[in-house]
This record gives structure tokens, C-alpha cells and sequence, in this order.
């Protein structure tokens, strides 16, 4: 999902193996999280290496609102994974309530409509 975000927002993708990305100079990740789902997960160590997170929170299957958030308010606000799996102690869970609250709202995007 991430690669047709960044064809939406016009975005560079700048890893085959991640959802980085070079958006308006600044590397950013994009994260994106299904209708039910109120939170996204960085990495800890691709913290240190991006300017901001953008949260793709869908509101269908094709729709999703953005919203960005600096790298430095989302270590600020996060939380350890729940999982006991490869992530456990090395992802951090952000809600999404802090990306609306502090976050510059990018818009909606469908990602079956052309740019």
C-alpha cells in the first residue's frame, strides 16, 4: 500500500525493502493502518534516520487520511509493541489520536485515482 501512497503524494521511494521515501526533501516513512486499526509501527532504528512518519489511516480499502508527524513527536509519544514476535524490542507503536492532535493533516487520497 505504501508504494501507491507515494505515487499519490508524489513521493520517492528511496528503499525496495521499506515504505521510506523522499517527500519535499525529507526522508519519511509511510505507515499504513486498516479501518480498525488506531496506531502504526516504526522501527526504532529507522527513527534515527527519517525527518517524520506519515500515518495512512484508511477509511476503506482505497481511502486513507494522512497525517504526518515528526519523527521527534512520534519517540516522544510512543509505546513498545505488544508482540512477542521478530518486532518485540525493536518497533514502536504510535496512536493515531496523537498523529490527529499533532500531526499537519496531508489530506485524503484514494489510491485508485491517478495523481
Amino acid at each position: 500500500m505504501a508504494s501507491q501512497i507515494m505515487r499519490c503524494l508524489g513521493a520517492k521511494g528511496i528503499s525496495p525493502k521499506s515504505n521510506e521515501c523522499q517527500l519535499g526533501g525529507d526522508i519519511v516513512v509511510i505507515k499504513s493502518a486498516a479501518p480498525d486499526t488506531d496506531s502504526v509501527g516504526v522501527s526504532y532504528l529507522m527513527l534515527k534516520r527519517i525527518a517524520g512518519v506519515i500515518g495512512a489511516f484508511a477509511r476503506s480499502s482505497t481511502r486513507f487520511d494522512l497525517y504526518r508527524l515528526s519523527s521527534e513527536d512520534y519517540e516522544r509519544h510512543i509505546t513498545p509493541t505488544k508482540s512477542k514476535g521478530p518486532s518485540s524490542g525493536r518497533v514502536g507503536i504510535v496512536k493515531k489520536a496523537v498523529f490527529i492532535q499533532l500531526g499537519k493533516h496531508l489530506g485524503e487520497i484514494d489510491t485508485e485515482k491517478p495523481k
